[in-house]
């Protein structure tokens, strides 16, 4: 709208007169009127005491060198510097592995094969059971108790369940196999997935499984939501308007989960 106005307005006053009755800047008014011209940035000189090609592929050398492959370029230029040799300066340095893409880490990195993401189907009961481990509060500060549960994701039935002061493999194996055999589970039908605590990797309870002829899978590492039924039950628990803050006692904390489980 200001420009319609501003062009009617100006054969009648002028431009001067013209941009005070719109409220337009002259500057603006000519600025719009005036061509618009390419940025010229001149190229910038090159220093006298640029490295030539031969003296940068000898830094990097250096730089890329079994000696100096782990260290930063400020290490190596005063590695160098007390030997009495010196190449180029520390941003001379990062300059150049910057410009051959190797400013990243130095240090040879620890690489690990890509973990398989368990995914275990269970169409009847029996078939893939998940098990975890968690803590209860004791009546003191600093006093828990260790629930173990071993939990059919099929029916989310409570196969087995144990209250311990400590966490224990050779608890876990006792447990296992107790409620194999209690349910009378034959060889090569049952899964049991665990997370990668202590007590799910022990050995006891790998020749355990073994010996009974039944697969194991393991979450990943540094996985929390692998083993998601394990978790969503004792969520379930730790959730119920009854649950306690604290336990009086072990035998406290027994009562209240044989009266939840059952």
């Amino acid at each position: 709208m200001i420009t319609d106005c501003f062009q009617r307005l100006q054969p009648l006053l002028g431009a001067r007169a013209a941009c005070q009755a719109v409220g337009r800047s002259r500057a603006t008014h000519y600025r719009r009127l005036a061509p618009p011209r390419p940025p010229s940035v001149a190229p910038r000189p090159a220093p006298p005491n640029k490295l030539t090609d031969a003296e940068a592929a000898q830094v990097l050398g250096v730089l890329r060198s079994p000696r100096f492959v782990d260290c930063s370029p400020a290490q190596v230029f005063h590695v160098l510097l007390d030997e009495g040799v010196y190449l180029a300066s520390v941003s001379t340095c990062y300059r150049l592995l910057r410009a051959a893409g190797e400013t990243g880490e130095r240090r040879r990195q620890a690489t690990h094969p890509p973990r398989v993401r368990p995914e275990l189907v269970a169409h009847a009961p029996l078939v893939v059971w998940s098990w975890d481990i968690t803590k209860l509060k004791g009546p003191l500060r600093g006093e828990y108790y260790d629930l173990y549960v071993v939990l059919d994701i099929f029916s989310r039935y409570v196969v087995a369940w144990l209250i311990a002061p400590a966490e224990s493999g050779e608890l876990a194996k006792d447990l296992i196999g107790d409620a194999v055999a209690r349910h009378q589970v034959p060889p090569g039908q049952l899964t049991v997935h665990a997370d990668r605590g202590s007590s799910m990797t022990s050995n006891q309870v790998a020749e355990l499984l073994a010996f009974l002829g039944i697969g194991r899978t393991h979450s990943r590492p540094h996985v929390s939501n692998d083993n998601p039924y394990s978790e969503a039950q004792f969520k379930t628990l730790k959730y119920c308007p009854a649950f306690p803050d604290r336990f009086g006692s072990i035998h406290d904390a027994r009562a209240f989960c044989e009266a939840f489980f059952a």
